[in-house]
């Protein structure tokens, strides 16, 4: 595999449905890999899940870990700045390895990106 780079786009709440942790999942397997280069960006209820300090069922994903999966190899997350603060979500509250992003960074990931996959 050459090298490529894969834009992840997240919209949903990080709990209820299964498609964040599913994207992060495959997010998460593309960052193992040798080579592609792996972006998070977190936009509307999908910011919620880069809030540190989250506490889940024993037994249950854990998506604030698997966010974690894909910075410690390298990967950027970034969390939708204006979704941020209609959540009231400080940037002092965000998983380690993940910023407060803007819609310029999101065009620019987007614009210079192999795949962008929406979840």
């Amino acid at each position: 595999m050459g090298a490529s780079s894969y834009l992840f786009v997240f919209n949903d709440a990080p709990y209820g449905s299964e498609r964040v942790y599913n994207g992060l999942r495959l997010a998460g397997s593309l960052a193992r890999r040798e080579g592609p280069s792996v972006r998070v960006f977190l936009l509307g209820d999908s910011a919620s899940a880069a809030k540190a300090n989250q506490r889940v069922p024993a037994g249950y994903y854990n998506v604030q870990n698997m966010l974690g999966a894909v910075t410690k190899r390298g990967g950027a997350v970034g969390v939708c700045g204006t979704c941020m603060d209609a959540r009231g979500i400080a940037p002092e509250e965000l998983v380690e390895g993940s910023h407060r992003g803007t819609m310029d960074e999101l065009t620019e990931w987007v614009a210079t990106s192999d795949r962008v996959l929406i979840f």
